[in-house]
């Protein structure tokens, strides 16, 4: 009895010392759970846990990995506070998110004064990575996405000399407009803008103004529901005329609120390839998780993930701490289920875009990468 006792207590030393050495790093993850754009809030949780899931319990070099998602309504001064508050909680070891550039830019001066790492998985401003050393971003630039909308969507593609634009009034949609409309005069293309608030639900007035200046092709600047709220809305004033969006990526969401499902196109940087099997098994994954179809949104916020588990595996047998997560991440190059990702000097990646639209309600590649070089 005193040997069975003797063996006990010493697998209950065992396995008090490993839990010892094996230190959680805990998260905060930022991202929009209710509001306009709760679909990618959802997308981003669901993707971090994916992540989790694949890490498995044994974690990485003694180390386990945790995240706690909190709220921030797409709001840039409710991100800033809960920003504020992972940062000044020692144990916060990164943030992951958020998922505007907005708030990611008004995150930027907190996360710099505190030393930890702020890793959106979708800002997409030219100017929000290069705020501090401790931000990054893996979704692209809009000096990339923007340039490719005028010249090969509108110019080349659709063959369009008119456009109508509308778009969110955020910093956000000042960066999208802006890089469009630099290439959009190289191309000669004649545009007119108008801009709403992101708290606008009504949008008659505003396509009452754009149509009246008789464009070719409507272009939305937005993600989530403003987008089918715009396009219902030319719909609803009985305005034929083709659709263009800059933002939603590929979201079935999207689609399923359009009163015209098949009237869409959009540019994307990654699209689910059904002929790949690891790709069509990730996004089955996902779909049974979240019980909608997942955009590359959710897919970048499962890379991010990644990145952080690959960042300490690079640490090795050095100490984890916020800025050895910062350094290792600094220069990083990881294949991710989006692809290939290379952070550039300013902590951002370029990266490639197609055009996809719909066909009887279902996203399909109109062009593929390779359009640029037809």
């Amino acid at each position: 009895m005193k040997k069975i006792l003797s063996i006990v207590i010493a697998l209950a030393l065992c396995l008090t010392a490993f839990a010892a050495l094996a230190d959680t790093i805990k998260l905060g993850g930022l991202a929009p759970m209710t509001g306009s754009y709760a679909e990618y809030g959802k997308g981003f949780e669901i993707g971090w846990n994916m992540a989790l899931e694949d890490i498995g319990a044994e974690g990485v070099n003694g180390h386990t990995f945790e995240i706690e998602v909190k709220d921030s309504q797409g709001d840039a001064v409710v991100s800033s506070t809960l920003a504020t508050d992972y940062a000044e909680d020692d144990e916060i070891y990164a943030i992951l998110g958020d998922f505007t550039s907005g708030a990611c830019k008004a995150d930027a001066e907190i996360v710099d004064r505190y030393g930890i790492t702020l890793l959106s998985p979708t800002a997409s401003a030219p100017d929000y990575a290069g705020m501090s050393p401790y931000c990054f971003s893996i979704m692209g630039r809009q000096d990339g996405e923007a340039p490719f909308l005028a010249k090969y969507v509108l110019k080349k593609y659709l063959g369009v000399t008119k456009v109508a634009v509308v778009r969110v009034d955020s910093d956000w949609g000042q960066a999208c407009f802006d890089n469009f409309k630099i290439q959009a005069d190289i191309e000669g293309l004649e545009v007119t803008e108008e801009k709403y608030s992101a708290s606008e639900n009504d949008f008659s007035s505003i396509i009452t103004k754009v149509k009246a200046a008789n464009p070719e092709v409507l272009v939305v600047m937005d993600q989530g529901e403003p987008v089918a709220k715009i396009f219902n809305a030319a719909d609803a004033a009985g305005w034929d005329i083709k659709h263009v969006a800059l933002g939603p990526g590929t979201s079935e969401q999207v689609v399923g609120m359009l009163t015209n499902p098949d009237n869409i196109i959009v540019t994307s940087p990654f699209f689910f390839d059904p002929n790949d099997e690891a790709l069509t098994a990730w996004k089955t994954r996902f779909v049974e998780r979240a019980g909608f179809e997942p955009t590359v949104h959710p897919a970048c916020a499962y890379d991010t993930m990644m990145l952080i588990k690959t960042a300490v595996e690079k640490i090795g047998d050095g100490k984890v701490t916020r800025e050895a997560i910062k350094d290792a991440l600094t220069g990083m190059e990881m294949t991710g289920v989006t692809g290939r990702i290379k952070f550039g000097p300013e902590g951002d990646i370029t990266r490639d875009y197609m055009i996809c639209g719909t066909e009887n309600g279902k996203w399909v590649v109109l062009k593929g990468f390779d359009f640029v070089n037809e």
